[in-house]
């Protein structure tokens, strides 16, 4: 009985216990809400991307968008919000939140400053901030927070001095502090006795931090990332900190104000120092007032070494031949100071290297032949030093190559006409040397070259060559102070991206082409101190573009207006042509002519031979023209304006019949395609050519128009053969459409997806030959376009695939052209859309998130595009599957570094032959890594960290060659200093 009594007692009371703990656990949730609640109220977000549930009082705290909890006691854990475009302030409201031990308001908005509160946290390991707009001092109750192991603060506006609180906190788990790009001052506040064991990656860069580096960071023996950049740091370069870090891997000093030992003279010890780290990859010391001889011991650094900056210093002696055991180097920069010396032929031994700058020094001697042998160098700067003899042959086994300056140097002989075989070359200068000889062909034919030739101040002879006219893309050319002879060829004027002419102090003749007054884009024009004779054409006078313009002392005669172009000229211009006359000022003008009694008759003397004239030839003129424009015949390009002025058209003349009788009528088995604006059907003309036939939907006319202009200018505008070519266009009231060849395999899109009809998917290597393709086209687009245009509409279904499987970008109905350097355009610029405006979205899943912000498309908003585009290969997931409620990026990241093994087997599955050599599978396991990786840096948050769309053209060249060749390339990549370091 009594033991009945017992149990049913201890029953009740654990009851009891069991409700009180329930209670509570309520209670906490509870208050938990409050906060979060409490937050919200200074928050203002997007409704339909944000904070998702959180008006609800019917879903759970832990179910609302972005907060994680302890399920087993119901607290909340985590609050991540980053990336969510969230305006306002923080409110102190969080730090209620006393289990919290992640808060990540990342990639937002918030301005105000940072609740001291959050000091109470104590519970806290991640406190991510960074990429917002706060402002003021950083709360030194952030010290509080023992058990932080990630402090993220980077890129905001906080100024005042860095709390030596957070240095010295008794934490003894903070592994990473990213203080960087702000407007903090005083000094680093480390002190001996407060030591940070596990710290591994400090980032300051980008302040104004004055002061040595504190000698108590010698104690952070874990340390693999230190970057101190572009502050006011002083004092000896740390070599007694630096030896005590044997786990470093990158360091960054560059843009202070370091000086070498014993009075700015040694840099041994301190390159002494790097030995002990094994593993070290990057060293920038670039823009100090480092002095003293590279010591010959930089040659025993690790060989895992791939960047050396060494630039804008005051460094003397030669190049130490040693540095050439450094064999996995790729970037090499010792411009911009004061050696001399020859050029050491054993840099060849470094066959990894890509850039090699050794400009603005006092190098001399012969350049070495034996730079040729390094087959991967893209870029090679030799400028503004003493180099003599002539241009080695051997850089014609420079495959790679794209920017070869020899400018400012004493080098003699001729051109060699290898350099033709530099068939990627985009700069070559060699300007302001001794060379001789005419300009060869080959070289003034290399149609790779997009930015600039430059053979200015030399004692070149002979004519212009000819081939200068197939540089159809170069921006700019200079061949002044020169001896060249001859006319100037109108050929030139198929040089149409040209902006830049430079044919001054040379000894050409005769009359000045109008073809070159008719380049769309040239903004300047130097023909002075030649023996130009003749009329100033006019076309000069018509142009929109030029801005600047020099006719200086020829022969020119005539009469010159104000008008036009000329209304931006003074006399400057002008002046040494005494046959000139006109209205600009300080010229002479011009007289006024007597007619004499013939001009009275030639008008009727005319009239009686035109009328005749006419008869025979002018009526059946117009007839025809009036037959083509009733049957809707154009050509490719500004048809209306090309029929006026009697020009030859550029594409096939396609009538409106011959249309309908290759499309069937444009019936529904023709049809191979849908969109936004009409179909697409294919055709097929009576000589058996495949066509395919856009008709766009006339129904939305307001924006077809707008979109069937854009298309128009783009393509016609455009030449590139991972672009799709126009046939030509049929324009009338009710009907437009683009005619374009049809391609043999379809869309990426129906290759990705078997359900579209494809009974097998693609392999590894034709997935990475047509990435490269379309990064090779969009990188046209961004760069060497005679029009710079955005795309802002890439995805699989806008890639069509020839019969060769090579990749072609198509539809541009969407795209934006930008007239001039797209550069200037700043991403974040913010601009308000009208309705056709919004057509610069692009397609859900592929838009870029600074679109939804209403900031103005940009070549990042392709990058991110195209990065998407990778992700997608690689996991075999469209961007729209957000079953788990993230963007692909999100999933993707989200399993990477560590748990990328699924995705990796998944995506060999899927893009494996059937009989693939075993010793293959690592091979394409690292290219599949290499996608990945690409395809986050492409898809970042900030528009700025994103790579250029050119660097991921050179990458996926890279991976397309290794795949094609493994045994020719060398793996292990290093990473860059773009790259952050990614803690999960």
């Amino acid at each position: 009985m009594g033991f009945c009594k017992f149990s049913k007692f201890s029953f009740l009371f654990l009851i009891s216990i069991l409700s009180v703990s329930t209670a509570e656990e309520n209670a906490r949730i509870s208050y938990d809400r409050v906060s979060l609640l409490s937050f919200m109220s200074g928050v203002v977000s997007d409704p339909e991307n944000s904070l998702e549930h959180w008006n609800s009082t019917n879903v759970h705290v832990c179910n609302w968008s972005g907060v994680g909890c302890n399920h087993e006691r119901d607290q909340v854990v985590q609050l991540d919000l980053s990336g969510r475009s969230l305006k306002g302030t923080i409110s102190p409201a969080l730090a209620n939140l006393s289990s919290l031990m992640v808060l990540d308001l990342s990639k937002n908005f918030f301005q105000g400053h940072i609740p001291p509160e959050l000091g109470s946290l104590f519970q806290l390991k991640q406190l991510s901030l960074s990429w917002n707009l706060l402002e003021g001092d950083i709360p030194s109750e952030l010290g509080f927070l023992h058990q932080i192991v990630y402090l993220d603060l980077g890129s905001n506006r906080l100024a005042g001095h860095i709390p030596s609180s957070l240095f010295c906190n008794g934490s003894y788990s903070l592994q990473y502090i990213d203080l960087s790009n702000n407007s903090l001052s005083g000094e680093i506040p480390s002190k001996t006795k407060c030591s940070l064991r596990e710290l591994r990656f400090l980032l300051l860069w980008s302040n104004r931090l004055v002061g040595q580096v504190p000698q108590a960071l010698s104690n952070s023996s874990k340390l693999q990332w230190v970057d101190l950049e572009s502050n006011m740091l002083s004092g000896e370069l740390p070599y007694n900190i630096v030896r005590k870090m044997p786990q470093l891997q990158f360091l960054y000093l560059s843009y202070n104000d370091f000086v070498s030992h014993d009075g700015n003279t040694n840099l041994q010890p301190f390159f002494a120092a790097l030995l002990n780290s094994s593993n070290f990859q990057e060293l920038e010391l670039a823009g100090n007032n480092l002095r003293g001889e590279i010591p010959s011991i930089i040659g025993d650094l690790s060989t895992n070494l791939v960047q050396v900056h060494l630039d804008d210093n005051l460094i003397y002696g030669s190049v130490p031949p040693g540095i050439s055991n450094l064999v996995n180097l790729t970037l090499l920069n010792l411009s911009s100071n004061l050696l001399n010396g020859s050029i050491p032929p054993e840099l060849c031994r470094m066959e990894k290297l890509e850039r090699v700058y050794l400009s603005n020094n006092s190098l001399s001697s012969e350049i070495p032949s034996a730079l040729g042998n390094i087959t991967h160098l893209g870029l090679l700067d030799l400028s503004m030093n003493k180099l003599s003899g002539s241009i080695p042959d051997s850089f014609a086994n420079l495959s790679q190559l794209r920017r070869l300056l020899l400018y400012g140097n004493q080098l003699s002989g001729t051109i060699p006409l290898s350099l033709g075989k530099c068939v990627n070359l985009e700069i070559l200068d060699l300007s302001r040397n001794k060379l001789s000889g005419i300009i060869p062909g080959e070289v003034a034919g290399l149609r790779s070259l997009k930015l600039y030739l430059n053979l200015s101040s030399n004692h070149l002879h002979g004519p212009l060559p000819l081939e200068l006219c197939k540089m159809d893309m170069v921006l700019a050319i200079d061949l002044s102070s020169n001896n060249l002879s001859g006319s100037i060829p109108s050929q030139l004027g198929s040089c149409i991206a040209l902006e830049h002419l430079n044919l001054s102090s040379n000894f050409l003749e005769g009359e000045l082409p109008d073809s070159i007054g008719q380049l769309p884009y040239l903004k300047e024009l130097d023909v002075a101190l030649n023996q130009l004779s003749g009329d100033i054409p006019v076309t000069f006078q018509a142009s929109t573009s030029i801005k600047a313009m020099n006719f200086s002392f020829n022969k020119f005669h005539g009469n010159i207006s104000d008008k036009g172009a000329f209304s931006l000229l003074t006399m400057d211009s002008f002046t040494g042509n005494d046959g000139l006359c006109g209205s600009i000022k300080g010229m002479p003008k011009c007289r006024k002519k007597h007619h004499s009694h013939l001009v009275i008759f030639l008008p009727i003397i005319v009239s009686l031979f035109a009328t005749p004239l006419l008869l025979m030839f002018g009526y059946p003129l117009v007839l025809k023209s009036t037959f083509r424009n009733r049957l809707g015949v154009v050509n490719g390009g500004d048809f209306e304006d090309e029929e006026k002025d009697g020009k030859e058209p550029k594409y096939p003349r396609i009538s409106y019949e011959q249309l309908i009788e290759a499309t069937g009528g444009f019936s529904a088995s023709s049809l191979i395609g849908s969109g936004r604006f009409g179909h697409v059907y294919k055709g097929i003309f009576g000589d058996n050519t495949r066509i395919a036939v856009k008709v766009l939907d006339t129904r939305t006319a307001g924006d077809i128009s707008e979109s069937f202009r854009r298309e128009c200018e783009v393509l016609k505008r455009t030449r590139h053969r991972n672009l799709i070519r126009i046939i030509t266009i049929c324009s009338k009231p009710d009907f437009k459409a683009l005619v374009l060849p049809l391609m043999a395999n379809g869309s990426l899109e129906r290759h990705l997806y078997p359900s579209h009809g494809i009974s097998h998917g693609l392999d590894l290597i034709q997935l990475v030959n047509i990435c490269s393709d379309v990064a090779e086209g969009v990188a046209y687009l961004h760069h060497y376009s005679p029009v710079k245009v955005v795309h802002c509409d890439l995805k699989p279904s806008n890639i069509l695939l020839d019969e060769d499987m090579t990749a072609l970008v198509t539809d541009f109905g969407i795209a934006r052209l930008v007239r001039g350097v797209d550069e200037t355009i700043s991403a974040n610029d913010s601009i308000s859309y009208s309705s056709a405006d919004g057509l610069l979205c692009g397609s859900v899943g592929y838009i870029a998130p600074e679109y939804g912000m209403g900031k103005r498309a940009s070549t990042q908003g392709d990058v991110y595009s195209f990065g998407v585009l990778l992700l997608e290969i690689v996991s075999g997931r469209r961007p729209t599957d957000d079953d788990e409620g993230s963007s692909l990026h999100e999933w993707v990241k989200c399993h990477y570094p560590h748990n990328l093994e699924p995705i990796v087997k998944q995506a060999l599955l899927r893009c494996s032959p059937g009989s693939m050599p075993t010793n293959y599978d690592k091979i394409w396991r690292d290219v599949i890594l290499e996608l990945v990786e690409l395809g986050l840096m492409c898809t970042q948050y900030n528009p700025s960290t994103r790579p250029t769309m050119l660097d991921v053209a050179i990458e996926m060249g890279r991976l397309k060659q290794y795949l094609a060749n493994p045994a020719s390339m060398l793996t292990g990549e290093a990473s860059s200093k773009a790259d952050a370091p990614l803690i999960i």
